[in-house]
């Protein structure tokens, strides 16, 4: 199984209410249904720790996925399409990151 690891901040401009009921309402519930994706989560992250010192990211995503080929195959979704459409208005550079657990 990998997880993908999503960090990123929003654009410039972009309303955190806007964002984060955006991700409420539609990309959790979308991402979530895919037969390929075991969880899907969306983290707003705080601060390091130990310190006050702010996270250099305002987000992170996690998408655990079982299959690669199947979550591929799933990004042609017609769904998916459209929330990465919307995604990429709001995320700033976001970067993508597979893992693997030991």
């Amino acid at each position: 199984m990998a997880t993908i690891l999503v960090l990123f901040n929003l654009k410039p401009g972009v309303s955190v209410s806007d964002y984060e009921t955006w991700a409420k309402t539609k990309d959790i519930p979308t991402v979530n249904s895919l037969n390929s994706v075991k969880e899907f989560r969306v983290l707003k992250m705080n601060h390091l720790l130990g310190s006050d010192t702010p996270s250099p990211y305002q987000y992170s995503e996690l998408i655990e996925v079982p299959d690669m080929n199947a979550f591929f195959g799933d990004l042609g979704n017609d769904a998916v399409q459209a929330g990465a459409k919307q995604f990429a208005e709001y995320a700033d550079n976001p970067i993508f990151i597979v893992s693997q657990e030991l």
